[in-house]
């Protein structure tokens, strides 16, 4: 049923949801919010990789003698898994704007299989790499593991936020609020995937 002239939007109901995404004019306020927390940790990433490559500057020996150089294929395949979930939240995003509910499930469902996934590799990699030196030896494992550290929280993060909205949406559907944190949580990982890129690109440097 179409809204009537000046009657005000149902907010609470996923038609009047719907109706109001279409129609408005600027980003929600919580679109805002998370684009302001993901410019604060944009610029602490980038400062630990500024701070990776000023350890690495004047340095004859990086990774230092007894540490191997990083491998290449698992952590740029896991990557390129992690990344490519992009296009299933871009999906999720698109489909809560038109109301569909299923969609947004399977969507964010089978893109939180991949990042745990990814994050369960990268746990195993790590734990590989703690086995050959340690975070207190040197700079390079000091910085190395704190970047890498780093940037598994934050998927860890996306991951509680991906059954928090499936959780949500399979409940209450697709209310303005869940609406409004579904496409919150597709800009959340194009941002934690752009910058996973980043990282493995620093990580991998002395190999490439």
């Amino acid at each position: 049923m179409s809204a009537v002239p000046g009657q005000p939007i149902e907010r609470d109901s996923p038609a009047g949801a719907v109706r109001l995404a279409h129609r408005r004019r600027a980003q929600p306020n919580g679109w805002w919010g998370m684009a302001l927390f993901l410019c604060s940790e944009v610029t602490i990433f980038g400062t630990m990789i500024a701070t990776y490559f000023y350890l690495e500057f004047g340095v004859h020996h990086w990774p230092p003698r007894g540490i191997a150089a990083e491998k290449v294929a698992a952590p740029a395949i896991a990557t390129g898994a992690l990344v490519a979930t992009s296009v299933l939240v871009w999906f999720a995003a698109r489909a809560a704007r038109a109301g569909a509910r299923g969609i947004v499930l399977w969507s964010v469902g089978l893109a939180f299989v991949v990042q745990a996934a990814y994050l369960g590799v990268q746990v195993a990699l790590m734990s590989h790499d703690l086995e050959h030196f340690s975070p207190r030896g040197t700079a390079y494992g000091s910085i190395y593991y704190t970047l890498l550290g780093t940037h598994h929280a934050h998927v860890l993060v996306g991951c509680l936020l991906d059954l928090t909205v499936l959780w949500f949406v399979a409940r209450k559907g697709l209310t303005n609020y869940w609406l409004t944190a579904t496409r919150n949580l597709a800009l959340y990982w194009y941002v934690i995937n752009t910058l996973a890129v980043l990282v493995l690109l620093t990580q991998l440097s002395p190999s490439l």
